[in-house]
């Protein structure tokens, strides 16, 4: 209950809002009562107050070059520049493995198809009116419009772009173009696959979110997986590593091509695309199949362009010989066990028919059919050198005279024949100077180091000749330093494998076979030979083993 005024006997009271006093409804002050408030929302009225008068902000406009290209101009005079290099890439690799006419002439054809095919499958399309030469929207300096319409409109680097469907196909054709531009991929495989790339729409990006990079099917190694593709289509026998090596030897365009652009092209160019013209290091065997895969897959879901199986033969004997220092009867089996785990020879595991189901449970596919055939036909091999000699420090000899391990090695020559194939390898062309090889300068003769300043100039300097070195500072070099492409291997008579006695009691090949255990100097020859991670090699090992060890079992 309020207590009343002392004076007027008043129990109204009331709070002066100026000073914070309590008053009753005539005024009287309430004594001994004061309420202070020491949160203020704005400084005290006795308080000085300094207001800063903002200057106007002078934002320093940087001027742009205006003979470089950006956005979408800078986009198409990107690829115009990677199809210059895929015609260089062409010419030399039609030199280097000396293709008849007629091979050349198709590989150009080939192509020139499947570049056409690439850019219309692109998931940022290039603008039909840069293909045609039709002049840009955005405002261009007048100085730099002749000179651009120039590198524009040159006839030897014009992309065509042509691939049009009929009108049947239309609807179907944007509903996967769509679904390929989000860059989504549904994949029958439950096992996963290394062509599934995680769901992402730009529209549900935050602008911080967004990939700053460039897409995979945009950076330079599409070259690369073309003619790999080619190659294919044509059936020619080719090994990744047999592009790769040319790749890091400096003699097939790709780690350094400005040199080859004009220099009316190289001007428009802006830091971003000669980074992306020029990667600092060849691409992996794995990411240079994705890529090849992805594109094979795409042909064939947009265009219903199938692309052939490979030439397994050829590609299994070089496996065979090169690789392990094989004989006709490893190739045999090697074939028969491929045969048995339906190893896939297509460049996706989609283009290939589905497998026999025998029970319901049974797959349509199967986990790693989606790699390079030199990978699987390696795997398949080290999964029959285990079953013939074991390679577990248990002793294996057959028992029967028509067992295939009695034309086969013993396995003391054959493992001693099998570390010396690292030192055959060495004298392959620049072989010795690969990025994955360990080279010590201390220990180069004179004939490998006249070669490694051959390969050195050829990185640095190129395959030109200075006109002002040659004139100013001439030198009396001998004949050119040239080193084999392909070495014939000595391959020395081996003691063929004895067959035992009954008496004796060893172990007969196939017996007591350990999965994922033993041959680790094989799968260490395997890693280096692919220049692939040694973990892969093991992996796919492993998942043949227990396919095997699944159809063992019917």
């Amino acid at each position: 209950m309020a207590r009343r005024c002392p004076v007027c006997r008043s129990k109204q009271w009331h709070k002066e809002p100026s000073s914070g006093l309590i008053a009753c409804s005539e005024g009287h002050i309430l004594q001994n009562y004061r309420n202070e408030s020491r949160e203020m929302e704005d400084a005290p009225r006795h308080q000085l107050k300094k207001r800063t008068i903002k200057r106007d902000k002078h934002t320093s406009t940087k001027l742009k070059d205006s003979k470089l290209f950006h956005g979408k101009k800078g986009r198409f005079f990107y690829f115009q520049c990677l199809q210059l290099v895929l015609r260089h890439q062409i010419a030399v690799l039609t030199a280097e493995w000396t293709l008849p006419l007629q091979f050349e002439t198709a590989v150009q054809v080939v192509c020139k198809d499947i570049w056409t095919l690439h850019l219309s499958l692109l998931r940022d399309s290039i603008p039909e009116e840069f293909a045609e030469g039709s002049s840009e929207e955005e405002e261009v300096d007048p100085a730099t419009t002749h000179s651009q319409e120039q590198s524009i409109q040159m006839e030897e680097i014009h992309v065509n772009p042509e691939t049009k469907q009929s009108s049947s196909d239309d609807d179907n054709d944007a509903e996967i173009d769509q679904l390929l531009a989000e860059n989504s991929q549904s994949e029958s495989d439950s096992e996963g696959d290394p062509d599934v790339v995680p769901t992402t729409t730009t529209t549900s990006r935050s602008k911080g979110q967004r990939n700053r990079g460039r897409h995979k099917h945009d950076r330079a190694y599409s070259t690369l997986a073309i003619l790999v593709l080619a190659c294919w289509t044509l059936r020619i026998p080719i090994l990744y590593r047999d592009l790769l090596d040319l790749v890091q030897s400096y003699e097939l365009p790709y780690l350094d091509v400005m040199r080859l652009l004009p220099q009316n092209m190289v001007s428009h160019l802006t830091k971003y695309n000669i980074q992306a013209l020029t990667p600092p290091n060849a691409p992996s065997l794995v990411d240079l199949h994705d890529q090849v895969s992805s594109l094979a897959r795409r042909m064939r879901e947009t265009y219903g362009i199938l692309t052939p199986e490979a030439n397994a033969a050829p590609i299994l004997w070089r496996v065979v010989s090169r690789c392990f220092g094989g004989n006709p009867t490893l190739y045999r089996l090697v074939k028969r066990l491929a045969a048995r785990l339906s190893l896939s020879l297509t460049v996706h595991h989609s283009l290939a028919p589905p497998l026999r189901r025998v029970k319901d449970y049974d797959p349509e596919s199967h986990k790693y059919d989606n790699i390079a055939p030199e990978l699987a036909f390696t795997a398949t091999c080290i999964i029959v050198l285990k079953l013939v000699y074991g390679l577990d420090g248990k002793r294996r000899l057959p028992l029967n005279i028509e067992d295939p391990a009695c034309e086969m090695p013993r396995l003391d020559e054959y493992l001693a024949f099998f570390k010396r194939l690292d030192d055959a390898d060495g004298t392959a062309r620049d072989a010795a100077f690969s990025p994955h090889r360990k080279m010590t300068i201390e220990d180069l003769d004179d004939q490998t180091m006249d070669e490694y300043l051959v390969f050195c100039e050829r990185a640095l300097v190129g395959n030109g000749s200075d006109e002002l070195l040659d004139r100013y500072f001439p030198l009396n070099t001998g004949p050119p330093a040239t080193r084999k492409y392909v070495v014939d291997i000595a391959h020395e008579e081996m003691t063929a494998t004895r067959r035992q006695t009954a008496e004796e009691g060893f172990l007969e090949p196939g017996e007591e076979y350990r999965l994922g255990e033993g041959a680790e100097e094989v799968v260490l020859r395997v890693s280096e030979w692919l220049a692939i991670k040694r973990e892969l090699v093991e992996n796919v090992v492993l998942s043949y083993e227990r396919r095997l060890w699944r159809l063992r079992k019917r």
